[in-house]
């Protein structure tokens, strides 16, 4: 819950530091003195998109922070998830907002995504405005309080899950599908370009093998005149160079006795004369050999000339290409040989995920039936001290196909009296009774989860007196229940129940209009409260009046 929030440069707001308290408390002020700035601020830490112009003017940025007492909530895992901190007892929230449209959230000092202070800040405060009442006409909202009451979370998870990967089998069935319907359309020709690549006997790395043989072969003449030339030059007559080198080394060891250090140079002199004579050797083989054939490279600039074809045709820079290629296309006359069994065990593979998310399904519907009796017996109980003695909940679930949340389509149905029949609660109730129904169903939901802070903002919209008091007394009920509970009230009746009272007001100052928000003590209390009951000119009665009020809620 908040412990305390700070606000600075937002709005209208040049800086507000104030402590919260668990349990009731209630926000008062005039229209327009501030209030909706505050939930404001709030919004933007729990996630919501900023706007720059919300900085306060001739300010270069707005900062807006908030104390938690996370302490009793289980949150920590959330903490690790996202490598955060996690202080149970002082948890800090801060958002930063720049004049040029920066934003910046921080949790606990660490800088974090919205994506991130929005899942915490979920977990954290429910806002209640007026119009969140217009949740009851939508079909998924009643769902989620159904849910929420059956508490099936887990189940629900696990048929997210079932149901995702059905889905997903779908999508690849239906792609499947159009991919066979058109890869047999093209069977010919997938046939065709198939049996021209096979019939190819293309090999991997023959191209460069070939490139290098006709460039061979295409300068024959001038390779045989090279090897005979350097034969020569090696072999030829008694000038050749290894009968010279030879010669040399005759001479060389005929003195080694009688001049010892030649016999190194010998040595070295004797290995260039056995490397020269294979190398002389080899170019006299290669000469030998050096004989070529014209067909053969007619032969071999054919074969090119085909795998040159085949390249520009299936636009493939090489012979590997190619051969991917040809597998490729025979992997698809396979696809398409084979396409009835590959359907066949797709479509059993989706019938088991059907039949697992039907079980899961019906599971779902009998948690969620169980709970919607419940709830329209605590609705019933709920709403008759809310000044509806004759009041009609009931829950209708109907049955319709395989969804995100299952099989159930649910429907709030309502009357306040006898004589009108069930009909959609968004249809036919007042405002009045829809905030009642509202507060109701939020005080019942509180009890299911733990949610730290709830604040409602004029839910006492269309009520008073009584109903009033009836309806501040479920707040102050629900925050005795470990929660902190704030109602923004302009209603006497609400605001003399809550334990600790604030007021939002709005002054004019020499550097323009401001709004401020204090705690109000005993005496300042009873001056709002009679205000609130006689308007701007506090009488005698009026203080009388709330004196009793607020007597009454210390009794």
């Amino acid at each position: 819950m908040i412990k305390r929030l700070y606000i600075k440069n937002y709005t209208l707001i040049d800086e507000l530091d104030i402590e919260l308290y668990p349990g009731f408390s209630v926000i008062t002020g005039e229209t327009g003195a501030g209030k909706s700035i505050i939930l404001g601020a709030i919004g933007l830490l729990l996630g919501q998109r900023a706007d720059s112009k919300t900085v306060k003017q001739d300010a270069d940025k707005c900062v807006i922070e908030a104390h938690f007492d996370l302490s009793r909530y289980d949150l920590q895992p959330l903490f690790d998830e996202n490598e955060i901190e996690y202080d149970g007892e002082d948890t800090i929230i801060r958002r930063e907002l720049t004049a040029t449209g920066k934003s910046r959230a921080f949790i606990n000092d660490t800088p974090v995504g919205l994506n991130v202070m929005k899942e915490l800040g979920e977990r954290l405060v429910d806002v209640h405005s007026q119009h969140q009442n217009l949740l009851l006409n939508k079909q998924d909202f009643q769902l989620s309080v159904v849910d929420i009451i059956a508490q099936d979370q887990p189940l629900l998870d696990d048929y997210h899950d079932s149901f995702a990967q059905y889905q997903q089998k779908q999508h690849t069935l239906r792609d499947m599908e159009a991919d066979i319907e058109q890869s047999r359309q093209q069977t010919d020709f997938l046939q065709f370009q198939y049996e021209e690549l096979n019939n190819a006997h293309l090999t991997e790395g023959e191209q460069e093998e070939l490139e290098q043989q006709s460039d061979t072969m295409t300068h024959a003449e001038d390779i045989k005149t090279a090897l005979y030339e350097a034969d020569n030059a090696l072999f030829g007559d008694s000038n050749g160079a290894v009968s010279q080198v030879k010669t040399a080394l005759s001479a060389l060891s005929a003195i080694n006795r009688v001049m010892p250090k030649t016999q190194e140079l010998t040595e070295r002199l004797n290995s260039c004369h056995i490397e020269l004579k294979d190398i002389a050797q080899e170019v006299s083989s290669y000469l030998e050999d050096c004989e070529f054939d014209p067909s053969e490279l007619d032969a071999v600039n054919q074969r090119l000339d085909k795998l040159y074809d085949l390249e520009k045709k299936y636009h493939a820079d090489t012979v590997e290409e190619l051969i991917r290629q040809r597998d490729e296309l025979k992997q698809k006359l396979n696809n398409i040989e084979n396409s009835d069994e590959a359907l066949q065990e797709l479509r059993q593979q989706i019938a088991k995920l059907k039949d697992n998310c039907q079980k899961l399904a019906d599971q779902l519907t009998k948690k969620r039936q169980k709970a919607a009796k419940e709830i329209e017996q605590q609705m019933q109980q709920r709403l008759i001290p809310l000044g509806m003695p004759n009041v009609r909940f009931q829950i209708v679930i109907d049955q319709q196909e395989l969804g995100r949340q299952g099989q159930d389509n649910v429907a709030f149905l309502f009357s306040a009296n006898t004589s009108t029949p069930l009909q959609p609660v968004a249809q036919v109730a007042s405002g009045g009774e829809i905030a009642r129904v509202m507060l109701s169903l939020k005080a019942m939901i509180s009890g299911a989860v733990k949610l730290p802070t709830i604040i409602f903002d004029e839910i006492d919209t269309g009520v008073s007196g009584k109903i009033a008091e009836k309806m501040a007394d479920i707040m102050q009920e629900m925050g005795n229940q470990e929660r902190q509970v704030i109602s923004i009230t302009h209603l006497p009746q609400i605001a003399s129940k809550g334990t600790h009272h604030y007021r939002v007001s709005k002054d004019e100052t020499p550097n323009g209009t401001i709004s401020k928000m204090q705690q109000l003590s005993g005496n300042e209390r009873i001056t709002e409260i009679a205000q609130m009951l006689s308007g701007s000119e506090v009488t005698t009665a009026a203080i009388a009046n709330a004196r009793q009020l607020l007597k009454r809620q210390e009794d």
